[in-house]
């Protein structure tokens, strides 16, 4: 069962990976572990001492801070773009916040201790995870704005581009009641306003599903901050994406 789920899968689909240089990755693929990221399953809670790092290749974790009442927002999305985990090489091994998988898929994980070994060789996957620690922050703080400036609508939108962008199809997996929460708000707003996306013909929601019809469409409806965010990610990592294929080839 092991060997087919790994020849179905790649480290390298994850970007961060695919960004590293041959030497470096070769040092570290005999220690990645393929795991299954089942929707709902918690990674980490918040204060909990880290004993992984985390690369989703197929799933997406969403990172939330969880209130004292129960109630919680998400802070921050990661997929095949990232890792999770930056706190054990930017100086501690705990963290606020709390990961728990959000569309199921797979990944792969690595030991602490051998993520911060390979940190501290100050080479190549030191600077990556410095680049995508700023592509992270600023993923975080542009959502900390737009949650506190922009419309539902607005936020809905932003909300599923960054999700498509980590998947290979146009339908998501989720329920209103888990976006209400990941956006921090009530199911109803989140009702009426895919409602209003699926008139305009942007999208179609049934049973827990939603397809995205129109794309350039959801974008228009879009604030800012979803671009800001992918150009970001695209400014710090991709040069490096690419260019790690360009000497593949």
């Amino acid at each position: 069962m092991v060997a087919t789920m790994s020849a179905l899968h790649s480290p390298k689909q994850n970007h961060l990976f695919a960004a590293l240089p041959a030497e470096a990755f070769t040092r570290l693929s005999p220690h990645l572990e393929l795991i299954a990221m089942p929707l709902g399953d918690v990674l980490y809670e918040s204060g909990g001492q880290l004993q992984h790092a985390y690369f989703p290749t197929t799933a997406i974790v969403s990172l939330h801070y969880v209130m004292e009442d129960g109630a919680s927002a998400e802070i921050a999305g990661v997929g095949n773009e990232g890792m999770l985990g930056i706190s054990l090489f930017m100086g501690g091994n705990t963290t606020t916040s709390q990961a728990t998988v959000q569309t199921g898929g797979y990944g792969y994980r690595l030991k602490a201790k051998l993520l911060t070994e390979e940190f501290e060789r100050a080479g190549p996957l030191m600077h990556l995870l410095l680049r995508y620690t700023q592509a992270l922050m600023t993923q975080m703080s542009q959502t900390a704005a737009c949650n506190r400036h922009h419309s539902v609508e607005q936020q809905l939108c932003r909300w599923l581009l960054l999700t498509l962008d980590r998947v290979p199809s146009n339908e998501l997996t989720m329920t209103q009641e888990l976006i209400a929460s990941m956006l921090g708000v009530r199911r109803e707003g989140i009702t009426e306003t895919a409602g209003n996306l699926q008139r305009e013909g942007l999208i179609s929601y049934r049973r827990g599903h939603i397809t995205v019809l129109d794309r350039r469409g959801l974008e228009s409806h879009a604030c800012e901050c979803y671009s800001v965010v992918k150009k970001e990610f695209h400014r710090l990592l991709g040069d490096q994406v690419d260019a790690n294929k360009r000497s593949a080839k």
